[in-house]
């Protein structure tokens, strides 16, 4: 059986805004925008990826490969692209007011095709968050923006990875 997927946003959760000063970051400029990375989030994704087949799931997509993964030490990884998705039959249906929050939701469903998984991301409508409680299949993590991923996250995605195979599409939808 594959191990789930592990699906990665990158700002707010490996380029937080606001770190503790002793968090151990170093400031990088990318695309004239400061950027913060910490090898430290490398090492913890390299754990992670015995367990989890490690998916970026940012609007940075093909870009994190290029940047962020070697300023944290992390080979490429494949991507999820967002730019440009368009809604497809089946595709869960968002409430108006998560269209923002939600919008990576149905292409990520669709890179999955059933798999488990888990979302770490900053961004993810609590309604997702709550409904996902309840499933075997996957695990999502929202992360305060301003600290980023923190190891008691990495801890928790360690301890009860997602089992199972998820629903359909279709049977995704409401949650």
């Amino acid at each position: 059986m594959p191990k789930p997927l592990l699906f990665l946003d990158v700002d707010g959760v490996l380029n937080p805004l606001c770190p503790y000063p002793d968090a151990e970051f170093d400031t990088h400029t990318l695309f004239g925008h400061t950027v913060l990375l910490s090898t430290r989030h490398g090492a913890w994704l390299r754990e992670l990826a015995g367990t989890y087949d490690l998916v970026w799931a940012t609007t940075w997509e093909e870009h994190a490969n290029a940047h962020i993964a070697p300023a944290i030490g992390l080979d490429p990884l494949p991507v999820v692209t967002f730019t440009g998705y368009v809604p497809q039959p089946g595709d869960p249906r968002v409430p108006l007011m998560e269209l923002f929050s939600a919008a990576k939701w149905a292409p990520l469903l669709r890179y999955a095709e059933g798999r488990p998984f888990a979302w770490v991301d900053d961004v993810i409508p609590p309604r997702l968050v709550r409904r996902s409680r309840w499933r075997r299949d996957r695990l999502l993590l929202r992360v305060d923006p301003g600290q980023g991923l923190e190891r008691r996250h990495v801890d928790r995605l360690l301890a009860r990875p997602p089992r199972g195979r998820a629903l359909s599409l279709r049977g995704s939808a409401a949650s």
